[in-house]
């Protein structure tokens, strides 16, 4: 991370930090902190004097941003055998796919993760930055490779199979969140399950004072193991159907309630929660109803990143109207839909009038 980059995340943990402070934090002379900060306001990402920020509200997603590989078998996948196959590679990670749906979307976010100094890491970032995606709040680790995740898709397009490198994740534990998620100007706070099940805890224990709101969307059935057994402080669950099974610790799809499955997350202290199911649509179960919205019927294309896109409509939704959860799902299975038929992991014809 660049000098004025760090510079930037240090002024948004401390807005009343001095120049002083600031160039002895960086080893910086005052006249080149001075330059930054001039630099910086006529970027517009501070407003003159006090570091007034320029953005009313944001959405802050906490978790992955890793490099997705996708490999598709030209003909029926056979196991035992080579495939021929084609190959993919894009920006991913559930909460980078997030922050980039919303930037393009209009919706003004910040993305807290973990990358290397490699050049995937160095990409990241880039990347992040053109989208509108501001990153001054994301660690930068020495000598640890960035995440990587590599999906084989039949020749449909549906995932056959998917391996996950995201050990780097770890390194986004108590100590770090705590000196760097700010706690004005978000609202909303987005976290992934790539989180450490402290880091989880954590989240859930400081938004459970009420100054800010957190949203929990999972990443896998096998990771559903870090949610702690209390869930207060979690203003809603996203997670689709094998997640919500394993974290309720039921065994089969048969004859499964997912409503009532649901609701279980909620006596252990979610406020809302939203299952989704594919081409069955979503569930939404709140403290006084439950309900279910049928997907949009589409062509798909794709199913990777589609989850990441439902779950940054709702959000989308929910920073336009906080309490109307129905409304904010129906965002979501729009974008979701967009989604699946792009064979891009963030469908590049978004726009901040998409859902007008």
């Amino acid at each position: 991370m660049s000098k004025k980059e760090q510079l930037y995340a240090l002024i948004r943990a401390r807005p009343m930090i001095s120049q002083q402070e600031l160039a002895d934090c960086l080893s910086l002379s005052r006249s080149a902190v001075a330059g930054h900060i001039a630099g910086l306001i006529r970027e517009r990402r501070l407003l003159g004097r006090a570091y007034q920020f320029p953005e009313a509200a944001r959405v802050l997603c906490i978790g992955g941003a890793n490099t997705d590989r996708k490999l598709r078998t030209a003909l029926p996948l056979q196991m035992g055998t080579s495939n021929p196959a084609s190959m993919s590679e894009s920006f991913g990670g559930v909460a980078r796919n997030i922050a980039e749906n919303l930037a393009r979307t209009g919706v003004a976010v910040s993305l807290l993760t973990a990358v290397g100094t490699d050049s995937a890491g160095q990409g990241l970032m880039q990347h992040a930055g053109a989208c509108g995606i501001d990153t001054s709040l994301s660690r930068i680790c020495r000598d640890m490779s960035s995440g990587t995740y590599t999906a084989l898709l039949d020749a449909q397009g549906e995932m056959t199979l998917a391996l996950a490198v995201m050990d780097i994740y770890e390194q986004l534990d108590v100590s770090y969140l705590s000196a760097q998620v700010p706690v004005s100007g978000y609202p909303l706070l987005v976290a992934d399950m790539n989180l450490p099940a402290a880091s989880l805890a954590w989240l859930m224990q400081r938004c459970s004072k009420g100054l800010q709101k957190l949203v929990i969307v999972a990443v896998s059935a096998p990771k559903m193991a870090r949610l702690p057994e209390r869930l207060d402080g979690t203003a809603l669950m996203i997670l689709n159907r094998d997640e919500l099974l394993a974290a309720t610790g039921t065994t089969s799809h048969a004859g499964a309630d997912w409503q009532a499955l649901a609701r279980s997350l909620l006596q252990r202290g979610a406020e809302k929660v939203l299952v989704t199911a594919g081409e069955h649509g979503v569930w939404g179960v709140e403290a006084t109803q439950s309900w279910h919205l049928p997907a949009l019927p589409v062509q798909v294309r794709d199913v990777t990143g589609a989850g990441d896109a439902f779950s940054a409509g709702v959000l989308a939704g929910l920073m336009r109207a906080p309490d109307d959860l129905q409304a904010a799902a129906r965002q979501g299975l729009k974008l979701a839909a967009l989604t699946l038929q792009s064979e891009q992991t963030v469908a590049g014809d978004l726009h901040p009038a998409i859902f007008e």
